[in-house]
């Protein structure tokens, strides 16, 4: 990606912002003050190399595989490690299971604690103000707001993320999934549900 110049034909695709963003860049860059190159690795790091998808990946194997489940439950930052999913403040992640009776959902009520190499950086909306309390004092109401409407008999379960552990929710595997491949699986495992905000989302636009 250059970072020199923007194209007519590319000008017409970017917002104003992004049109903000890439004349800063190429200010700072004609200054000397940011290397482009260096930019370009860190926002292929970001896209590429950790991220929801590494989260999703997790989930799915872990709904395929039951030992991998058992060592990723157990001990869940060695068993991410061993996946290349380590450091980038996830170095203190735990696994909590959703269940037929048992929803999980994360907040950090102090600032935006997060696990950046399985979730990528934190939502907006996660680090607001009205999420951090509402998400303690009326968990469910904040997740009818998401759109997830739970059973009354439900228990909700808020964790309260910080410097020193963070959470990801292994979401229910939705009915209907049997004999998909993980890769398959992966694609319906959203972001949200690895929060505990949402739910994975088939491929007919419907949640479960």
């Amino acid at each position: 990606m250059s970072h020199e110049h923007v194209h007519d034909h590319e000008r017409s695709h970017l917002s104003e912002m992004e049109l903000r963003v890439r004349a800063l860049e190429s200010v700072l860059g004609q200054k000397g003050y940011i290397d482009p190159a260096a930019i370009d690795l860190l926002i292929e790091t970001y896209e590429k190399k950790i991220g929801p998808r590494n989260g999703a990946k997790v989930v799915a194997k872990a709904w395929v595989d039951r030992e991998f489940k058992q060592r990723l439950l157990a001990e869940p930052v060695q068993t991410l490690a061993s996946l290349g999913y380590a450091g980038m403040q996830g170095e203190h992640t735990t696994v909590v299971e959703n269940m037929p009776k048992l929803h999980n959902m994360v907040v950090c009520t102090l600032c935006s604690c997060y696990p950046w190499s399985v979730l990528g950086l934190p939502p907006v909306w996660y680090k607001s103000g009205p999420y951090r309390s509402r998400a303690v004092m009326d968990p469910r109401g904040v997740l009818r707001d998401f759109g997830v409407e739970l059973p009354e008999d439900t228990e909700i379960r808020v964790w309260d993320s910080t410097a020193e552990m963070r959470y990801l929710v292994l979401p229910m595997r939705p009915l209907g999934t049997a004999g998909w491949s993980v890769e398959r699986l992966a694609a319906i495992v959203t972001r949200d549900s690895m929060i505990g905000t949402g739910l994975p989302r088939l491929p007919d636009g419907t949640i479960r």
